[in-house]
């Protein structure tokens, strides 16, 4: 499957999570895409394991190019590159770019069908629009983490970075927007995102109950503020469950199911509203009523009565799942070592087909050389600039080369 993006450049000037990560969704889509580095490479290299998932994870069948872009040949070099581009994805540190002289405005005077795509912290215009941007920064400041945990704990962040993977996601909606929009008016554009963006919009459902309620979310661990049982769990005799029957119809098919049909004339259970009020003793009749059940007889009693519910599973589980598999949503690459990688692809399919992996991310500059003489740069003049250290091509071995694309 070569994708609806073949034949589009994609530089990816990223580091960490939310460029790398939107610029591997148009490549998983048929881009052709450009991982440009800095001699050492992305920082996410030098941080241990958390760092190479990182890499492993948003770099798939990218291509490498270190490039000293503090040094006037190593902007050369860029902006040559930029010649054959189609999108340069970036999340610099703020001020970064300009610094550089390749931010959206100077670019897009020079390359006019170029678009250009940038992830920031906190947004470019407001007044923290110079602060680095962290994910974690993000969930805390932005409500995630206040209406995250138990009523009586401490605020909990999101299991994954999800203001990162949140506006990495936005940011290639609007690229593959901006090149749609290309296609009828020539025109590239200045595609912007921000982890503050990413965060409020994907709390659209909840910021809508503050509107209506005018009652601030606040954390309430498992289950939802204002539909019970919704997302509750119950802890059985192997591990977990979540169930779900907020609606009057199945609430009594729940009670049906346990063999407590009082609880729907209970005035304590009567309505939603009068649920939530009474959560903790909803809980405990529920909890008594399903004691001494495994998750799987739980979750076929369950379905049988058409109740949404849900085993809480472990990593471990869910890749021994049958329906994973079944998705095609995990991928395998080998790395240069011969190591096998097993990563999630991209969350869709086009016609039932993922487009299948081949590479694992590159080493730092693994490619320079032949990107560089495709760019029509000499041997000699590539054995200049790496020995000066405007770029960095190191020397593979034969069995190690990447096969030709």
């Amino acid at each position: 499957m070569t994708g609806p993006l073949t034949g589009i450049r994609v530089l990816d000037l990223g580091q960490y999570i939310a460029g790398p990560c939107a610029a591997q969704v148009l490549g998983d889509l048929g881009a052709e895409v450009l991982k440009v580095e800095s001699l050492r490479g992305d920082q996410a290299r030098h941080i241990g394991p958390f760092g190479e998932a990182m890499v492993q994870a948003y770099n798939r069948d990218k291509r490498s190019i270190a490039l000293d872009l503090r040094d006037p040949g190593g902007r050369h070099v860029l902006h040559r590159l930029l010649g054959t581009a189609d999108v340069l994805v970036q999340n610099f540190r703020p001020g970064s770019a300009e610094q550089l002289g390749i931010d959206a405005e100077t670019l897009r005077r020079e390359f006019p069908r170029l678009i250009c795509a940038s992830v920031t912290g906190f947004g470019s215009r407001g007044p923290s629009r110079e602060r680095p941007g962290l994910d974690i920064a993000a969930q805390a400041e932005y409500g995630l983490m206040h209406a995250t945990g138990a009523a009586d704990g401490e605020p909990q962040r999101v299991g994954f970075p999800v203001a990162d993977v949140t506006a990495a996601n936005a940011l290639a909606t609007g690229v593959l927007a901006a090149l749609f929009e290309r296609e009828r008016s020539g025109r590239g554009a200045h595609v912007e995102t921000s982890l503050l963006e990413a965060v409020i919009s994907a709390q659209a459902a909840t910021w809508g109950e503050y509107v209506l309620t005018g009652t601030a979310p606040r954390r309430k661990g498992n289950g939802q503020v204002n539909a019970a049982p919704a997302a509750d769990v119950l802890v059985l005799t192997d591990g977990a469950i979540v169930l779900s029957a907020y609606t009057a119809e199945k609430w009594v098919a729940l009670c049906e199911l346990v063999g407590r049909p009082d609880m729907v004339e209970d005035p304590r259970f009567a309505d939603n509203p009068a649920r939530v009020r009474n959560r903790p003793e909803m809980l405990a009749a529920l909890r008594s009523a399903f004691a001494g059940m495994t998750r799987e007889q739980a979750i076929t009693a369950l379905r049988s009565a058409g109740i949404v519910c849900g085993a809480v599973r472990s990593f471990d589980e869910v890749a021994a799942d049958a329906d994973v598999a079944c998705s095609n949503v995990m991928v395998d690459v080998t790395d240069r070592s011969g190591r096998r990688v097993t990563s999630p692809g991209t969350a869709f399919t086009l016609d039932g087909l993922r487009r299948t992996a081949s590479a694992a991310a590159p080493a730092v500059g693994a490619d320079t050389a032949d990107v560089l003489r495709e760019l029509g740069y000499p041997d000699e003049a590539i054995s200049d600039l790496t020995t000066r250290r405007v770029v960095g091509a190191p020397t593979a071995r034969p069995d190690e080369r990447r096969a030709p694309r």
